[in-house]
């Protein structure tokens, strides 16, 4: 798994070229692991995948939101919508592998010819598996004229076609220009509207992923020693996930760097007394976790300790405020009026970013905490919980757990931090 924010960080010291890959990123060796780490234990048994009859269930919500919104059909490509309705995981880049679910009828992907076989091997476990519609296309054939036909075939071709959000433009450009009286809207309120809402497995998943990512920060969190820098935290925590077994990753942020909320590029170490701040998470089944602990290597100052004390308020606010039929902007609002009301605003000043976003297969996906957004809760959604404040030149302050939307609130998936000095509850 990689984010987005480390891929943004990783092509920002590619572009840059101003700090080295070895300056960040040191070689695995072969040195002991420290105790901590060593005595993590797999997780995996805890995990049991997504079955097909869970992923045709997720195709008929959808063929009924899709009937609700007017949507005659919607067209997924390579990313986590079609994974999550199908099973199926695709990179494909500039060659159009799709696939079409009408509102009413048969299922039709479209594939190159040369990918059949990696298709139609994933498309055996997926609920398309008993009769499959595969449009196969050479390497100087059209694409587009095959999703074209399936649309004619299925007496959609002059209806709407709902796009997944991630499709690149040169995709549905090209679908337009083949079916030109097809009109092409977004399908985000089907695969939102279903995603959106996770079920007890999926929770479980979540969960699971949660309790694998605050195992190992709390493993590297005892391992830290003065002088290390953040490329070898990095190294502790990938030996700590392939310990759990999940794939993972985290971004670490030390003393200056962590005000600003997603660190820098400056390279970083570990000195006596400094805040650090890890974040991310790991991936279970795909889905994902994203945990944020701040804490002191050392003695925390009266000003570490208020920030800390204010933020922690601010993210209990956020939790007793999220319940159903509250709308995203009003979880924000309550959580920014803490941090406000504590001299650290106006506004974003401090408080730099929203208060959260969903969660699932995306470590990013909708709804948004955020202001503007009416969209109410609804129980069974998930959200990052992640107030900060950020002080330029000093140090930045968050923390973030993910929680879930119950029938009369909403529950952290793992517990607050208790404080700078203690991150995990113990002296």
């Amino acid at each position: 798994m990689i984010s987005r924010r480390r891929f943004m960080q990783v092509g920002a010291v590619a572009a840059g070229a101003t700090v080295s890959f070895a300056q960040t990123e040191p070689q695995h060796n072969c040195a002991p692991l420290p105790e901590a780490i060593a005595a993590l234990k797999s997780m995996k048994e805890q995990a049991q995948p997504i079955t097909i009859a869970e992923r045709l269930s997720r195709q008929e919500k959808a063929r009924r939101l899709m009937r609700a919104d007017g949507i005659d059909a919607i067209l997924l490509m390579e990313g986590t919508s079609i994974r999550y309705f199908t099973g199926i995981r695709w990179w494909g880049g500039e060659r159009l592998f799709a696939l079409v679910l009408p509102a009413k009828g048969k299922a039709f992907f479209v594939c190159p010819a040369f990918e059949q076989g990696r298709a139609v091997e994933q498309i055996k476990q997926s609920p398309q598996a008993a009769d499959a519609d595969v449009r196969i296309w050479q390497e100087d054939e059209n694409p587009y004229q095959l999703v074209a036909q399936g649309l004619r075939d299925r007496g959609i071709s002059t209806g709407t076609l709902g796009i997944e959000e991630t499709v690149r433009f040169v995709f549905s450009n090209n679908i337009g220009k083949a079916s030109p009286q097809t009109k092409l809207t977004s399908a985000t309120p089907v695969t939102a509207g279903c995603r959106m809402i996770k079920s007890k497995h999926e929770l479980d998943l979540m969960r699971l992923a949660c309790q694998a990512t605050m195992a190992v920060y709390e493993a590297v969190y005892k391992s830290l020693q003065e002088g290390m820098t953040d490329g070898e935290i990095r190294h502790l925590v990938d030996a700590g996930y392939e310990k759990v077994g999940f794939p993972g990753e985290v971004d670490v942020s030390i003393a200056a760097n962590s005000a600003s909320p997603h660190g820098s590029q400056i390279p970083q170490v570990v000195r006596q007394d400094s805040i650090i701040m890890f974040d991310d998470g790991c991936t279970v089944e795909g889905y994902c976790s994203d945990i944020t602990r701040t804490f002191v290597f050392g003695k925390a100052t009266d000003e570490m300790k208020k920030v800390f004390d204010v933020v922690h308020h601010a993210q209990r606010t956020a939790l007793a405020s999220a319940r159903p039929g509250a709308t995203c902007a009003s979880v924000d609002a309550a959580a920014r009026k803490i941090i406000t009301d504590a001299g650290y605003g106006p506004d974003y000043k401090y408080f730099a970013h929203r208060v959260g976003h969903g969660m699932g297969l995306d470590i990013h996906e909708w709804p948004y905490l955020v202001r503007g957004s009416n969209t109410r809760l609804e129980p069974n959604m998930v959200f990052s919980d992640e107030p900060g404040i950020y002080i330029p030149g000093k140090f930045g302050i968050r923390l973030e757990d993910d929680m879930h939307i119950t029938e009369n609130g909403a529950e952290l998936f793992t517990a607050q931090s208790p404080s700078l000095e203690h991150p995990f509850g113990t002296a």
